[in-house]
């Protein structure tokens, strides 16, 4: 945490001297975060309360045994993270800003001092997040604002207690709650700046893989066929939403001239929503759970899905490739977040392109 405010305090210092407006945000962004960890303490703290909940009491007990999982099979780092808990009162953890032009799937991105550029805004008070997105939208950029659960320091928070469990996560099922602990906990593990593909993708490999691994080795058969229920939903939805980001890429790389293109990206969005609709009725039983996310698709939307996503399937053959060694896999993608972000796709192209192979070192002889 001392690194990380030192950092925000630097880079609102750089902003303060140069004028620039990012100082307010800058300012927005440390009080968040110390509000949220200053409402946390630590699990053993709740467990002490005689009137706790017992469901919650049952789902802290659960996220400790899970961190125990995370350091003891999945080699992630052991410190203060998640071993804390804070009640925020509000749904989500921050909200995030995300934008798009018109005819492009490219998010606009946003760079700070010392810190990089990401892909999205975010805010601790969905009105703030409202308030960022009006203008955006009045430039004629297509925008999402959405609700995120967690979010994670990079491991500069364990000063101040770590990352704390969330009321906006606690009470998912075992398998999704094993998903997003095991996520951030990723992010704390290898970061590439300016490349948030590549973050997000790696952190999905590692929560996909570690969540199947928990649910195998100490979960209920009934809470892996729950997981593996939502996982086989969320797999075709990413299809399903990736097939056509890729069908409207090529519509706005095409000669075509505005007007045209508007009207055949309305057709591409009406056609998505239906498919959605046969895949909800036909495979899904009728499951809803997607029907807001599709209410509300967009340009942007669809961007943060290949931000989040495009890049994990080569991450989870790197990790077969090196038989599953959590550690051998962390220094490896530690190499890559070092190398030039030109380079570093390069190598990971070259991982789809392969495909598995008979699990050795990608570079051993």
């Amino acid at each position: 945490m001392r690194r990380g405010l030192l950092a925000l305090a630097a880079a609102a210092a750089m902003a303060l001297l140069s004028g620039c407006a990012e100082l307010g945000y800058l300012s927005h962004s440390v009080a968040g975060h110390l509000r949220l960890v200053n409402a946390a303490r630590p699990v053993d703290e709740w467990l002490a309360q005689p009137e706790l909940q017992p469901a919650l009491r049952e789902r802290l007990r659960l996220s400790q045994r899970m961190r125990e999982f995370s350091v003891r099979e999945l080699k992630l780092p052991d410190n203060n993270s998640y071993r804390r808990y804070a009640e925020l009162g509000r749904s989500a953890a921050v909200w995030n800003v995300v934008a798009t032009p018109e005819f492009s799937l490219n998010l606009q991105t946003w760079c700070f001092p010392l810190m990089g550029c990401v892909g999205y805004r975010g805010y601790f008070e969905q009105a703030e997040a409202e308030a960022f997105a009006a203008p955006l939208r009045a430039q004629g950029l297509e925008v999402s604002v959405y609700g995120v659960p967690a979010y994670s320091t990079l491991g500069w928070s364990s000063w101040l207690g770590g990352d704390p469990l969330l009321n906006t996560f606690i009470a998912y099922a075992e398998g999704e709650l094993a998903r997003m602990i095991f996520h951030e906990l990723a992010h704390q593990v290898a970061y590439a700046k300016d490349d948030t593909v590549f973050n997000e993708s790696f952190a999905g490999a590692v929560e996909r893989l570690g969540a199947e691994a928990w649910l195998r080795q100490q979960g209920s058969a009934a809470a892996l066929q729950i997981y593996r229920q939502g996982d086989a939903r969320r797999r075709d939805f990413l299809a399903l939403n990736l097939r056509y980001r890729e069908r409207l890429a090529q519509l706005y790389a095409g000669a075509q001239d505005d007007a045209a293109k508007r009207a055949a990206k309305q057709a591409l969005f009406a056609a998505l929503r239906a498919d959605y609709e046969q895949l909800k009725r036909e495979a899904w039983g009728g499951y809803a759970g997607y029907d807001g996310w599709y209410a509300r698709a967009n340009n942007a939307s669809l961007a943060v899905l290949g931000a989040y996503n495009e890049l994990t399937p080569q991450f989870e053959r790197l990790h077969a490739r090196l038989d599953g060694d959590w550690s051998r896999f962390y220094a490896e993608v530690r190499r890559l977040a070092a190398l030039p972000k030109p380079q570093r796709r390069l190598e990971l192209q070259a991982l789809s392109e392969q495909g598995a192979t008979d699990g050795r070192h990608p570079h051993s002889p």
